[in-house]
């Protein structure tokens, strides 16, 4: 379960915690008050995008903390040691981020550095999060699917699927480059042939451009560098009053020192050892300048290698291996074009052992959806007619496909809300309302099949009211028997359904506006569900009213 949630100058909250129970939570509040600060606050722990024109004004950064108490850590900590990150400590999984207006965010799972790829992970483990248009997602066909799927837990056939379709796509392309009209594939053999022939002939596979280089300044400039190299060796040992003749008077009057003061000795001693440095410089100088040779054949030939080399750079890349990597795509391109028949016999082959292994698979995985599709229509028929549509039937119907990457089968979810009414498809159905509830219906459902500890419903209760929204907050009060469920609603007839009740203000103080977040009970309770049933005027009938939906 979530335990606590902290949050830190985002957007009109400047400090807030909130300690969440078990079971149902429901998160009430005047309109603007930052209620949808909470679900912000989920979303950023849970790897969206960090849009920094959400940090409070006047501030540097924003913040947000989520510790999770799991009755059940395994297959979160199996994930956490994937990431290279440390497991829970009990249970205990505590996630922080920070967004800062200038710079790079951080990002801490269990105090240790991570990414937003590993919060998305994470995340999927963690929550699960409904807002208000996200019924919309439910008209997909591959949304469809994807419930079909999680409510049959199907999903390891699919995968196995999804592995077959992927390697025969990959054929089909291998293949595609392949075949071609004769006319292009001969200038592509052409082409082929004297890019090849051009890289090879160039012998790169030893060179380094910068001793290239390096060889090139030393040949064009060796007079030069000879100069220089016997005017340093004079300097040094050879010439008038030249530098090692210096130290040698230098060590001499220091031996004369050393006998008048204790410090003298260890002058002497540097002394030699600069004499001696100063021989091995010259020495290495003078054997290294010997090897040069200005040789303008030499030179030459370096001046026309460094043209072919920026000739070749040109065409094919910024330096030698992004050369010699074109040269290998080349040479088994052109092998592959030039042997063009017996590779298009031996693709044509792996494909019809690809398309055969993945039609089995397929027809495997759409007899699996065929089985539990009876079955999630009964489900969730059951689920909506506690949702108020008492005479309402819910069907899925499958129908054969070209092969897809998600299977061999076109899905279609049909309802019909009342009695008489022909079965329509649910895109059909124009009332969100309708739609709302079903999707809570299929969340209702594959709540009870998966392992997801918390689920978050943003105004699910959106255009539903009366007697309809009673029967929605009885519904996510059976889905928090198994789960912990946080709901934002306007419903006073969801918010008395929760186990925990929590009230979102805000107030200005000091010249700016601050939002509040508050557990309540008791009297303060009974007087936020009148203020949800008739507004801020509190009336005696309101209260007593308010007060006898609480009871009940």
């Amino acid at each position: 379960m979530l335990q606590t949630l902290r949050v830190k100058n985002l957007a009109i909250v400047e400090n807030i915690r909130v300690d969440f129970a078990d079971g149902l939570n429901v998160i009430t509040g005047e309109t603007g008050a930052g209620k949808s600060v909470v679900v912000g606050a989920l979303g950023l722990i849970l790897g969206e995008r960090a849009d920094k024109s959400l940090i409070r004004s006047g501030e540097e950064r924003c913040g947000v903390e989520a510790f999770f108490q799991l009755a059940d850590s395994g297959e979160v900590d199996t994930l956490l040691e994937d990431l290279g990150l440390d497991p829970c400590e009990d249970g205990v999984l505590v996630i922080r981020r920070l967004v800062a207006a200038t710079g790079s965010g951080k990002i801490l799972i269990n105090d240790a550095p991570a990414t937003v790829q590993a919060l998305k992970r994470l995340g999927t483990l963690l929550v699960d999060m409904h807002g208000p248009h996200d019924h919309q997602s439910l008209l997909s066909p591959a949304f469809q699917l994807d419930l079909l799927d999680a409510y049959g837990h199907l999903w390891p056939a699919r995968a196995a699927y999804e592995k077959l379709y992927a390697a025969m796509r990959e054929l089909e392309e291998r293949r595609g480059a392949l075949d071609g009209d004769d006319t292009d594939t001969a200038a592509q053999i052409d082409l082929l042939s004297y890019q090849v022939k051009e890289i090879e002939e160039a012998e790169l596979e030893n060179t380094s451009e910068e001793e290239l280089e390096q060889e090139h300044a030393t040949v064009a400039n060796a007079q030069r560098i000879i100069e220089l190299a016997n005017g340093t060796n004079q300097a040094l040992i050879e010439g008038e009053g030249n530098a090692f003749d210096a130290m040698a008077v230098v060590q001499q009057l220091l031996g004369e020192l050393n006998g008048i003061l204790p410090e003298g000795e260890e002058w002497q001693e540097e002394a030699q050892s600069i004499a001696v440095q100063i021989q091995e410089l010259s020495s290495t100088m003078t054997s290294h300048v010997q090897g040069i040779d200005g040789d303008p054949g030499r030179l030459q030939w370096l001046d026309d290698r460094m043209t072919l080399l920026h000739k070749l750079k040109r065409k094919y890349g910024s330096n030698v291996e992004e050369i010699l990597a074109f040269l290998e795509t080349a040479q088994q391109r052109l092998s592959d074009l030039e042997l063009r028949g017996e590779r298009l016999a031996a693709l044509d082959k792996e494909l019809a052992t690809a398309r055969q292994a993945l039609t089995k698979q397929g027809k495997v995985l759409s007899e699996a959806r065929a089985k539990v599709s009876g079955k999630l229509a009964k489900a969730v028929t059951k689920a909506l007619q506690q949702l108020g549509f008492a005479h309402g039937v819910f069907e899925v119907h499958l129908a054969e496909c070209d092969p897809a990457p998600n299977g061999l089968d076109a899905i279609e979810f049909g309802f019909a809300p009342n009695a008489g009414e022909e079965m329509r498809p649910l895109r059909a159905i124009a009332s969100s309302g309708e739609i709302s509830r079903v999707m809570l219906a299929t969340k209702a459902i594959l709540a009870a099949h998966d392992r997801i500890p918390v689920l978050v419903f943003d105004e699910i209760d959106a255009n539903v009211g009366g007697e309809m929204g009673t029967a929605v907050g009885t519904k996510l009060a059976t889905v928090a028997e198994t789960h912990q469920v946080l709901c934002i609603t306007h419903l006073p007839q969801v918010a008395v359904q929760g186990a925990s009740h929590y009230v979102v203000s805000k107030n200005v103080e000091g010249g700016r506006t601050r939002t509040h977040i508050g557990q309540i009970d008791g009297q303060d309770r009974i007087e936020e569900v009148a203020r949800m049933l008739g507004g801020r005027d509190l009336t005696s009938v309101t209260l007593k009213h308010a007060e006898e939906m609480l009871r009940s």
